[in-house]
């Protein structure tokens, strides 16, 4: 008998039993779309969260306050971590040699934007910074021009807006030039951003960027992070150890006393993301397995009731001169069918689904 008729005859089998093949098919889809999901949307996320923070800077490290509290001498006594400051960032830069741009940086959420008869939601994000700040986020102007040196001695009241924001205010005509309002102030436009694009579900591009946002919201000693950029990838911990050292005496951390700073890097962001999606990875693929195995088990029992309830079949097709070999190859041939078949739609579904995460953070597939 050959493969031809034996394909035929194994279809013709497998459709005269549709609930049992249905079945059968959906333990072998569940398995394969549970490894499939989980690996496709993890590898979407991670995609994402890498373009992401390397679209900040490779050279780029953050410092920040380290907590809130600190445990200080023998009887545990807590005291407030003190913020840094302007200040500190200023000496910081004044007294280090090797970070190719620092700077300090705020931001206020919720702001609205207005020009005009037209008015923003209060869901802007208003960051105030230095000249630094573009090249220390891998930030690029698109027209007009970045902040200077002198914006930030004077306080003078420019702003750099996000691409979405500038369409918005202005839908069609040049920003350039004009004047923005705030709820707090205003402010004369001399640049707008290149698009940005999302992250993990925003858009980066409803943004400011300001020099005055301390003064504007009262605060000038408000607490900041940093942002240090190395010359290169090779000088990054000559760069680290220099801004920690200064740091250290800035704020006053004596000898053998825990910094009240902590130092942030895209490796270490980075690394500690891919930990935390490899163990979703193998818990995902550890399921499916778990599942495709118990889909394998089901497929070998229903071959087993299969070849039960159809013994007079096997009985006459013998007595007509059917192999034993021809009989076995019809009964695999429809447990193949059926576990490709279970295959594909699993398959399918599972990178279809996993997708689904990309559209939510506006990732390629």
């Amino acid at each position: 008998m050959n493969s031809g008729e034996l394909l035929s005859m194994s279809a013709s089998a497998l459709g005269s039993n549709k609930l049992r093949s249905a079945l059968t098919l959906l333990g072998m889809v569940i398995g394969v779309f549970a490894i499939i999901v989980s690996v496709t949307a993890v590898e979407v996320i991670s995609n994402s969260v890498v373009s992401t923070v390397e679209s900040f800077g490779a050279t780029t490290f953050q410092v920040y306050r380290s907590s809130g509290l600190q445990v200080e001498g023998a009887g545990e006594r807590k005291r407030r971590v003190p913020d840094l400051t302007y200040e500190q960032a200023a000496l910081l830069a004044e007294r280090t040699s090797l970070p190719a741009g620092i700077s300090p940086s705020t931001g206020e959420g919720g702001v609205r934007f207005r020009y005009g008869g037209i008015a923003t939601e209060p869901s802007m994000q208003l960051i105030g910074s230095t000249e630094d700040w573009i090249d220390n986020n891998n930030r690029t102007v698109a027209s007009g021009r970045g902040l200077s040196q002198d914006d930030v001695r004077y306080n003078r009241p420019v702003v750099i807006l996000g691409s979405s924001l500038a369409k918005e205010l202005f839908p069609r005509q040049d920003p350039l030039g004009e004047t923005v309002a705030t709820d707090r102030g205003r402010l004369n436009v001399v640049g707008v951003f290149e698009e940005q694009g999302s992250a993990f579900g925003q858009d980066q591009d409803q943004m400011a960027l300001i020099t005055t946002l301390f003064s504007m919201y009262g605060r000038p000693n408000r607490n900041l992070s940093i942002d240090v950029r190395a010359p290169s990838m090779q000088a990054m911990d000559q760069t680290q150890d220099e801004v920690i050292g200064a740091l250290r005496v800035i704020r006053a951390v004596g000898p053998g006393q825990e910094n009240t700073f902590a130092v942030s890097t895209p490796e270490e962001n980075l690394s500690q993301f891919r930990g935390l999606t490899r163990g979703v990875t193998i818990g995902g693929v550890a399921i499916g397995l778990l599942t495709l195995l118990a889909a394998g088990i089901g497929i070998m029992n229903i071959m087993l009731v299969t070849v039960a309830e159809r013994t007079r079949e096997i009985g006459l097709r013998k007595s007509l001169g059917a192999k034993r070999r021809d009989i076995l190859r019809q009964f695999l041939i429809e447990a193949v069918i059926l576990c490709q078949i279970g295959g594909v739609i699993g398959t399918i579904l599972g990178v279809g689904v996993g997708n689904v995460v990309a559209v939510f953070f506006e990732a390629p597939f």
